[in-house]
């Protein structure tokens, strides 16, 4: 079952994804009339009918928050295409926004079957997400209303798309590279089989994951030129991921001692002005 996670995520999110055909229709002639968005909707709600009829537990949990997720991420697609400035900007962060959670799940399905679970698509992970995201669209929308001109520059949109994509690959290579030895919750237990990852990207930086995760989070207000939140995700991303990394290494040298101090010696975290946990002289 936990292997069919991964093709059930991907099946379920290009279900969703339906709504994409409307920008290729009319390029091909076919006229979509005055009731194509509302067909749309009765499709997506008939889909999540059927999830609900067909598919029990588990896997009706994860083809649910799939086919939402393709679903916005659509729309999120159509805007970036089809809308002008800002909400084309929008949906392109809609868009980064909605892979980001579908393909967290699919990555630690593909990888790390055996701990894939509903929090995986990383949707509930705190209430202070929540709340982050909730900022970001009230400045956006304010911003929108009050200040328009703030939204006209697109090569700021562009440096953030950058910062999304690049963070997110890196974020991704990191799972695949780490495998059954990443987490979304810093272990206390060091489990059969855990070792030591310091190749691929993690010759880069000991913490690819936390650093793909921070610039993608600094890039989605760049995609939507928030400065106020700019700032403040940079700043409590920092705060979060300095603490995470003390706690996380501090735990990393319990399990792996030696091994682990001489690879905080040779390769850094990656985190901007975050060096980590220093073990204290005389334990060296």
């Amino acid at each position: 079952m936990a292997v069919n996670s991964a093709k059930i995520s991907l099946y379920f999110f290009l279900a969703g994804s339906i709504v994409f055909v409307t920008l290729f229709l009319p390029s091909c002639g076919v006229s979509l009339g005055p009731y194509a968005y509302l067909t749309l909707l009765f499709y997506y709600v008939g889909l999540n009918v059927a999830i609900a009829v067909c598919m029990h537990g588990f896997a009706h949990q994860v083809a649910i928050r799939s086919a939402f997720l393709g679903f916005v991420n659509s729309l999120g697609i159509i805007l970036l295409c089809t809308a002008t400035s800002p909400w084309n900007m929008f949906g392109c962060y809609v868009f980064f926004l909605t892979f980001f959670h579908f393909s967290e799940f699919l990555v630690i399905a593909l990888t790390n079957p055996k701990s894939a679970c509903v929090d995986s698509f990383m949707l509930n992970h705190s209430w202070e997400y929540g709340a982050a995201a909730l900022a970001s669209w009230t400045e956006f929308l304010l911003e929108v209303w009050l200040v328009p001109n703030l939204k006209r520059h697109p090569y700021i949109t562009l440096f953030g798309a950058v910062l999304c994509f690049s963070g997110e690959v890196l974020r991704k290579l990191a799972i695949f590279t780490a495998k059954s030895n990443f987490s979304h919750v810093v272990q206390s237990v060091r489990e059969d089989g855990h070792r030591l990852v310091t190749h691929g990207v993690y010759s880069w930086c000991r913490h690819p994951s936390y650093v793909g995760w921070f610039y993608w989070s600094v890039g989605t207000q760049l995609v939507l030129v928030n400065p106020v939140c700019v700032a403040a995700y940079a700043l409590l991303s920092w705060k979060f991921f300095y603490h995470r990394v003390q706690v996380e290494e501090l735990t990393l040298l319990r399990f792996f001692g030696r091994d682990y101090h001489e690879y905080q010696q040779r390769v850094g975290t990656g985190l901007p002005f975050i060096g980590g946990y220093v073990l204290p002289p005389d334990t060296e």
